[in-house]
């Protein structure tokens, strides 16, 4: 296996963690979602980049971008659908 390749990640959230409203922690599972796939959410969706501009920022190739943020959606998808927390992974 390849050795993961540092990606540029200039983004901190203030908060990392998503829960459901009235459903006791103890009862959930969590969706974790890493600090780069939070990048690549923030960059495509809040920042409204196309793909290749994302790429550029994060350091990565476009495809490695594509997976990222594949990830990510998936991830949270999963916690709307599921009615899971999402734990942010810094």
């Amino acid at each position: 296996m390849r050795p993961k390749k540092n990606r540029s990640i200039n983004f901190q959230p203030k908060v990392i963690y998503f829960k459901p409203r009235g459903v006791p922690l103890k009862f959930l599972k969590e969706e974790e979602v890493c600090h780069d796939e939070l990048e690549a959410l923030r960059l495509k969706y809040v920042r409204k980049f196309d793909q290749i501009k994302c790429a550029e920022k994060m350091a990565v190739s476009q495809s490695t971008f594509q997976r990222i943020l594949s990830s990510a959606n998936k991830k949270v998808a999963v916690a709307l659908i599921k009615g899971r927390a999402i734990k942010i992974n810094l």
